[in-house]
């Protein structure tokens, strides 16, 4: 059996149909969909050593979460080097990339047919297309000229798709090395990437404001790397672990002999960030008599290091964040109005998890493929429960607490399964989320003699676990602010903070 005019004609128009590229690309796995008669296909794009999903076919649509680096799949870069059509055997030893990730089929797939179309332009890999059937001799009928057509055609729309994104770039800033991608199809988070691209096309201040652990990083790092400083550093600073005594030289640097301790000259990151942008991660933990100092470098565009009166110009844009409200901190006294002002010229917001919908398993399936990368596991998937049980979570702690919970089910469930002896396919259960655990109130008194404790099989996991537990619970009950936090726990803040840290917290 070999493909029409007629099919081929009906790839065609799908390319040159649909309103983005998205939508073409859609119509192209649905029409491949339908002429070939398979039951999952995925178009993904090939870049820095890893494949990206655009589109689907078939598969769980949290697919378009996964990002599939090469050296981890073996069948993704048998693909990738082969440079022509391969057809893997139906009984082959390579592990399926999509194994728990049908719908219609929970765990292991098994033995199947399956294709794998690289994509090339001048010889270069743009891209893949993949083919699966669930009869082994699904598509012996179709001729290798056949599907070299169709990955011509594809590959076709793919590079006129990146050629038309670059071009759109370049007109607005100059080509980086490095994108951020921010993972998320929900309206809220649409909003977000557009509001993104807009303050990022300018060299307006900005200020992000969220929860803890939705990311508000992230956004800074895509702030910068769309705008035109791109080619220069971004350099980050916590304000909430600058001790108030070395805060000034943190900020603005200082010379040899400024105080005692002062051996060389020093330059602050405001220096580090000249021609470049500096991100000030809680902004609303600085006292007030550093908002008066950090206002006038906003204000003049110069500074002057600690024991210095030489002022010295730099060009630097500030993207702020924090948790708090802080046209309420204004009203309070506790913000200076005039730096807020300076600092909010385009506010953004970043939506809290349980704002995001599907975004839920877009993250998790996210997640899933860097623990299983992580573990050195050939599969790591979660169950229809389990998925259910984490969109119906509130998720107080946002994304970073949703990640935590993935590793640390992760991990469970790989225990579990080494003691019944398959320790390299996992999947998440309902049981291994611990969501219960993570919601419960701190403890306030140890257990009575009487009642027999849970069995640790690693102290510093648990004890992990626990101090975890008690940060989160205290970030939560006061609303993301790490001073008040520090408070409640009778801990330094310096110390919470370096804590925080090493418990992947921040």
């Amino acid at each position: 059996m070999t493909l029409s005019l007629h099919d081929f004609t009906a790839l065609a128009q799908d390319l040159t149909s649909g309103i983005g590229a998205e939508d073409r690309f859609q119509r192209l796995l649905t029409t491949i969909h339908q002429r070939l008669h398979c039951d999952a296909t995925a178009l993904l794009l090939f870049e820095q050593q890893q494949f990206v999903p655009l589109a689907l076919n078939g598969l769980a649509n949290e697919v378009m979460g996964r990002r599939f680096t090469l050296s981890d799949h073996p069948r993704l870069e048998a693909i990738a080097r082969a440079g022509d059509v391969v057809r893997f055997p139906a009984n082959s030893d390579l592990a399926d990339p999509y194994d728990g990730l049908i719908p219609s089929h929970q765990g292991k797939l098994k033995v199947h047919a399956c294709i794998g179309l690289p994509l090339l332009v001048n010889e270069h890999l743009v891209g893949a297309l993949t083919i699966d059937g669930f009869d082994e001799n699904q598509f012996a009928n179709y001729s290798d000229d056949d599907l070299r057509a169709i990955a011509a055609l594809a590959a076709a729309s793919l590079h006129s798709a990146l050629l038309q994104q670059d071009s759109e770039r370049s007109a607005e800033r100059p080509a980086v090395s490095h994108s951020v991608e921010i993972i998320g199809q929900s309206v809220p988070m649409q909003t977000l990437k557009q509001e993104i691209a807009v303050v990022a096309s300018s060299d307006l201040n900005a200020l992000i404001l969220g929860e803890t652990g939705t990311g508000k990083e992230l956004v800074a790092q895509a702030i910068h790397k769309q705008s035109a400083r791109a080619d220069k550093e971004m350099v980050y600073l916590n304000c909430a672990a600058l001790p108030e005594s070395v805060a000034e030289s943190e900020l603005f640097g200082h010379v040899k002999g400024a105080f005692t301790g002062a051996i060389s000259n020093r330059k602050g990151k405001f220096e580090l960030a000249d021609g470049g942008t500096l991100f000030l991660d809680e902004i609303g933990e600085l006292s007030l008599p550093l908002q008066a100092k950090l206002l006038r470098v906003l204000q003049y565009g110069d500074l002057q290091r600690v024991g210095e009166d030489k002022a010295l110009k730099i060009d630097v844009r500030i993207i702020a964040a924090t948790n708090r409200n802080l046209k309420q901190e204004v009203v309070d006294g506790n913000f200076r109005a005039d730096l807020y002002h300076r600092l909010s010229v385009f506010p953004l917001s970043v939506p809290p998890l349980s704002e995001r919908g599907d975004d839920v398993a877009l993250l998790t399936d996210l997640f899933l493929e860097r623990c299983r990368s992580q573990l050195a596991l050939t599969q790591l998937s979660i169950s229809d429960e389990a998925q259910q049980r984490l969109s119906q979570n509130p998720w107080p702690g946002n994304v970073r607490e949703l990640e935590h919970c993935i590793r640390r089910a992760a991990v469970i469930a790989r225990a579990q399964s080494s003691q019944l002896g398959s320790s390299s396919q996992v999947i998440i259960d309902p049981q291994h989320l611990m969501l219960e655990a993570s919601q419960a109130a701190p403890v306030t008194a140890l257990p009575a003699a009487s009642t027999p404790l849970p069995a640790v099989t690693d102290l510093k996991q648990a004890t992990d676990a626990f101090q975890r537990q008690q940060i989160e619970y205290q970030l939560n009950q006061n609303h993301g602010n790490w001073s008040a936090c520090a408070r409640a726990l009778n801990l330094d803040p310096g110390n919470l903070h370096r804590l925080a840290k090493r418990l992947g917290l921040k």
